[in-house]
C-alpha cells in the first residue's frame, strides 16, 4: 500500500489509474463524508450502500474516491465490471453509438445493435439448439419475463425456486427470492404460485451428495406442487446472494433430466455467474447442462444497464407479438456496450484469466482455512469465490465476524462484500482485469482483518 499526503492527479479522462492500494485520509475522508451527507438528504433511506465514499474515477483493479483514497475493488459493482471499469473497447463503442442516436424504443423502430447482441447470446448461451433471445434492463425484469414466458408457453401457472435463491427486488422476483431481510420484509403479498424447494448445500448438507440431494427436491416438488401444475424451475447453478452456493456433482444435471422427462421448463438464473465470472462464459457449462432458457444481466455490458432472456425458439416465440418489450429495453446505448464487452471477454483472454485469479483466491483462501478454523467452507469457481465464517465449535454461522472483516476491509482500503442467508459469507468479485499483485494484497488484509477480529 502507497500512503501518501496529497490526492492523487488521476482522473477520469486523463492518464490510466495508478494500480495500488493508496490511502489519503481515513474512510470515509472529509468530500466523501459530504456526499454521504448529502445522500441523506436526498435519496430514500432504503438505497444503502457498502462503502460511505464518492467514486470519482476506477478502472483496472482499483476505485479512486474524491480524497484520492485508492480501493482495491474485490466487487466488480456486484460482479458487473468484469471486463474492468470504463474498458477502451466499452468506451469507444458507447461514443461512437450516443453520436448515432441515443433511443428509437426498439419495438417502435428496429436498430441492429439489438439484434446483433440477440445473435451473439444466442450463439454463446449452452446448446446447439435454435434459440431467440429477448432483451431487458435488469437481472430481475428478466427473470420475471423469464417466468411469464414459462407460464405462457407451458399453460401452467406454478413456479419453484430454491433455498436461498436471490432473484431480484419486484414482486415477482422477491417471491422467489429466499432472504426476508432486507429484501421481502413488508413488502408483501407477493404473486402467488412459487413455491420452494431444498437445494444441495455440500457444506451443509452432511455429505448428500448431488443425484441424492436433487432426488430429495424432486421429491417435495412433486408431493408439494405436482408435476401437472409446474410451469418452470428456476435456479442459480451456483448461488449469488444466496452464498456462493456450488450445488454437489450431479444435482443440476438431474434437476435438467427431471424436467425435460416432465414437461417442465428449466431456467438458469447466470444473472451473477454469466459472461466469463466462473472461468467459463457461464456456470452452466461447468456442470454440462443446457438449460431451456438462461437469463443473463450485470457482467453483459460493461457497467451499463441490460439484461436478457435467451432460450429455445419455441418457448420464446410462444409469447405473442407485442408480449414482450418496454420503452428502454436493449437500449442501443446498452447493445453498443454489450457488443464491446463480449469482444473484450474474447480478445482478451478474460475467461482464462478468470480462471487464473479463482487459482489464487483458492490456494490463498484454503492456506488461510487451514490456519483458522472459523472459515468453515471455501468455495467457488473462477472469479468467483467465498469463504464462510462459522463457530468453529458448533458449526454455527458467525455474522458478527464477517461483519468485523468487512469492516476492518473497507477502513483499510479494500472493497469486500458480504452475502449469505444467515450474513456470515465473504464473496471475492474482482475484476477480470485486477492484477495478481493487487489481488494478493487485499487478501493480505483479509487476513489480516481476521486477525485482528
Amino acid at each position: 500500500m502507497t500512503l501518501v499526503d496529497t490526492p492523487a492527479t488521476t482522473i477520469p479522462g486523463g492518464p490510466a489509474l495508478a494500480q495500488e492500494r493508496r490511502l489519503v485520509t481515513a474512510i470515509p475522508g472529509p468530500r466523501s463524508q459530504e456526499l454521504i451527507a448529502r445522500k441523506a438528504q436526498a435519496v430514500a433511506a432504503g438505497v444503502g450502500h457498502t462503502l460511505p465514499i464518492s467514486v470519482v474515477a476506477a478502472g483496472g483493479g482499483v476505485v479512486v474516491d474524491a480524497d484520492g483514497n485508492s480501493l482495491i475493488d474485490l466487487g466488480s459493482g456486484i460482479a458487473v465490471t468484469g471486463v474492468g471499469n470504463s474498458a477502451p473497447r466499452v468506451v469507444e463503442a458507447v461514443s461512437a453509438q450516443l453520436n448515432a442516436f441515443t433511443h428509437t424504443c426498439f419495438t417502435v423502430s428496429p436498430y441492429e445493435g439489438y439484434v446483433a447482441v440477440a445473435e451473439k447470446l444466442n450463439e454463446l448461451t449452452p446448446g446447439d439448439h435454435e434459440k431467440r433471445s429477448a432483451l431487458f434492463n435488469s437481472g430481475a425484469e428478466a427473470v420475471e419475463n423469464a417466468i411469464k414466458i414459462a407460464r405462457h408457453y407451458t399453460k401452467k401457472q406454478a413456479v419453484v425456486a430454491f433455498d436461498h435463491a436471490y432473484h431480484g427486488r419486484t414482486n415477482l422476483t422477491m417471491g422467489l427470492t429466499a432472504k426476508n431481510i432486507p429484501y421481502k420484509s413488508g413488502f408483501g403479498p407477493f404473486a402467488p404460485e412459487v413455491y420452494r424447494a431444498p437445494l444441495s448445500y455440500p457444506f451443509r448438507d452432511g455429505g448428500l451428495d448431488g443425484r441424492e440431494a436433487a432426488a430429495r427436491a424432486i421429491l417435495q416438488i412433486e408431493k408439494q406442487v405436482g408435476v401437472e401444475n409446474l410451469a418452470a424451475i428456476i435456479i442459480e447453478p451456483i448461488q449469488g446472494e444466496g452464498g456462493f452456493i456450488v450445488p454437489a456433482q450431479g444435482f443440476l444435471a438431474a434437476l435438467v433430466e427431471w424436467a425435460n422427462e416432465n414437461g417442465v421448463v428449466f431456467i438458469a438464473d447466470e444473472v451473477q455467474t454469466g459472461f466469463a465470472r466462473t472461468g467459463a462464459w457461464f456456470a452452466s457449462d461447468h456442470e454440462g447442462i443446457v438449460p431451456d432458457v438462461i437469463v443473463t444481466a450485470k457482467g453483459i455490458a460493461g457497467g451499463l444497464p441490460l439484461s436478457a432472456v435467451t432460450g429455445r425458439a419455441e418457448i420464446m416465440d410462444s409469447a405473442m407479438a407485442g408480449g414482450l418489450g418496454g420503452t428502454y429495453t436493449g437500449s442501443p446505448i446498452a447493445c453498443a456496450a454489450a457488443l464491446a464487452t463480449i469482444e473484450t471477454y474474447e480478445e482478451d483472454g478474460l475467461i482464462e484469466r478468470a480462471k487464473e485469479i479463482g487459482s489464487v483466491l483458492i490456494g490463498r483462501l484454503n492456506a488461510l482455512r487451514t490456519a483458522d478454523p472459523r472459515i468453515g467452507d471455501v468455495r467457488g469457481r473462477g472469479a468467483m469465490v467465498a469463504i464462510e465464517l462459522v463457530d468453529p465449535a458448533t458449526g454455527a454461522p458467525d455474522a458478527a465476524l464477517t461483519g468485523k472483516v468487512a469492516k476492518y476491509a473497507h477502513e483499510q482500503g479494500v472493497i469486500l462484500l458480504t452475502c449469505g442467508t444467515y450474513g456470515n459469507v465473504i464473496r471475492f468479485l474482482p475484476p477480470l482485469t485486477i492484477s495478481d499483485e493487487l489481488l494478493i494484497e487485499a487478501l493480505g488484509v483479509v487476513a489480516e482483518g481476521l486477525k485482528q477480529a
